[in-house]
């Protein structure tokens, strides 16, 4: 049974069609979509697998929940065209770090189980501030403190002073919002949207906790490949250091050769030499 491949991009589209040449096998079909802000459309092609851009394109903010509007849509326009044994939901700027027969086939050794990595520290304060109150604008989510942040920063103190909680009844959890899952629980995801839409609306980054939450609520969560780490969990070299998302460079590239995940996040096009010995690992050179 094919794979399918879904992919979120909205920059660095030369380095997305190495990651399309990468994934470019007839056993599989590629999904993707660009953010509604980019008005000219990069000129994509692969010569095998299928390649789908999507036509309903949403305007995706960072931390909102049209995040999670443009994973859900990616999903559906696969799942219309699937079964597929496994969706591996990518970003624009990640690369495969082994070939298409060896993800085949550890796929097939391991039918059934679901990628979806999820964080082991205490997340406890941060879920309740994250998913269980009101956050307003949160189309205009900033890192830059501006007159948004600041009515959201006053209602969030109020809401705390008040006691103001919601989402009692979920019992939420947090990870890598990249991840490989089964046809039965795309399904699943799928029936479950306007729940998602209802619980993830006005709350802070929750493409980080859509898929761990709804899995953690079902019985999938007994299927999970790993849970002994986020990166284990949905196996992906993920660059976090001191709790940043950096970079892949050259000088990581024996770390990420040794690697036993199936694929990393996230590269630049800057250093053009190093982004094609990456994608050799995946080529049968």
């Amino acid at each position: 049974m094919k794979h399918a491949y879904l992919i979120l991009a909205h920059h660095e589209f030369g380095l997305l069609q190495t990651l399309i040449d990468c994934l470019d096998d007839a056993r599989n079909d590629i999904y993707v979509h660009i953010d509604k802000k980019v008005k000219t459309l990069p000129d994509l092609h692969a010569d095998q697998a299928g390649l789908n851009l999507l036509e309903g394109r949403i305007d995706i903010r960072w931390a909102d929940y049209s995040m999670v509007e443009a994973e859900f849509a990616l999903f559906e326009a696969a799942h219309r065209k699937g079964p597929y044994a496994y969706y591996h939901l990518l970003s624009g700027v990640d690369l495969p770090l082994k070939t298409q027969d060896y993800i085949h086939n550890f796929f097939a050794e391991h039918q059934g189980q679901e990628f979806i990595g999820y964080t082991l520290k205490e997340m406890t304060p941060e879920i309740s501030r994250r998913m269980q109150r009101w956050h307003l604008f949160p189309r205009h989510f900033s890192r830059k403190r501006n007159v948004y942040s600041a009515f959201r920063s006053i209602f969030l103190r109020i809401q705390e002073i008040l006691g103001i909680k919601r989402n009692r009844q979920t019992v939420f959890t947090k990870g890598s919002q990249w991840v490989s899952i089964t046809e039965e629980m795309v399904q699943y995801a799928l029936s479950r949207q306007a729940w998602a839409r209802k619980t993830f609306t006005h709350t802070f980054v929750p493409d980080e906790c859509l898929m761990q939450t709804l899995c953690q609520e079902s019985p999938f969560r007994e299927k999970l490949h790993s849970t002994l780490s986020d990166g284990e969990g949905c196996m992906r070299a993920i660059g976090w250091r001191d709790d940043e998302l950096i970079d892949w460079c050259a000088d990581d590239y024996q770390t990420l050769a040794e690697s036993t995940a199936l694929f990393a996040r996230k590269f630049n096009s800057t250093d053009r030499a190093f982004i094609e010995r990456i994608a050799r690992l995946s080529k049968h050179l």
